[in-house]
């Protein structure tokens, strides 16, 4: 009767060329990990792009799918900000510069918190100020708060009277998706003075790529 048992010499070649295997894949998986430059990994971390909103370029009701096959840039802010959102809007645009082309595969939907001033025409005109890749989105109060409930972004508008003006306050990270609609990417520079420009383009790259 034959013996199935294998040889030492046979064996340790196998497992030689097992831990050869095994090693190449941890490698491979290694190499695939992306290094954020400029930003936070949040893989996992955040749902995937989900909302049903007003489009101020088109007046139409558009939901995530329709930003498949893009890296879209999900940002809650208003058109009467005073410094915060012009300066974010600002340096995105710098970024896009950066992407030459490809920015067009990208969009920056800008959610406004404040829908009560910011109509679909407001948000239209406002979005154009900075880049052709920005579109305003408007949604109803009960939207806003189901979308900022799901990335956990924080808002508040009183609208004020005699003795108080008007004011509204909001989370000031960028979130960013990739071509599936899966959350990959925190960024926070690009609301400051200090904004890491290269790094957020390089970062987009990844995702583009």
């Amino acid at each position: 009767m034959r013996s199935s048992a294998v040889c030492p010499i046979t064996r340790r070649r196998l497992l030689l060329t097992s831990g050869a295997l095994i090693g190449g894949l941890a490698l491979e998986a290694c190499a695939k990990t992306p290094h954020w430059s400029a930003g936070d990994d949040v893989t996992g971390v955040f749902p995937p792009l989900a909302f049903t909103l007003a489009r101020a370029t088109d007046g139409k009701i558009v939901t995530e799918t329709d930003y498949r096959g893009r890296v879209p840039l999900l940002y809650f802010g208003y058109t009467f900000c005073p410094d915060v959102c012009p300066t974010t809007l600002l340096n995105i645009a710098q970024v896009l510069k950066r992407l030459g082309s490809s920015a067009s595969q990208v969009r920056v939907l800008f959610v406004t918190v404040d829908p009560n001033r910011d109509t679909l025409p407001i948000l239209k005109d406002y979005g154009a100020e900075f880049s052709p890749e920005v579109d305003g989105l408007r949604p109803t109060a009960d939207q806003l708060a189901g979308l900022a409930r799901r990335y956990r972004a924080a808002y508040s508008v009183s609208p004020g009277d005699k003795d108080h003006p008007y004011a509204v306050t909001h989370s000031s990270a960028i979130y960013v998706f990739d071509k599936h609609g899966n959350a990959r990417v925190l960024l926070t520079s690009l609301s400051t003075n200090a904004p890491n420009i290269e790094g957020a383009a390089a970062d987009l790259r990844q995702l583009l790529s």
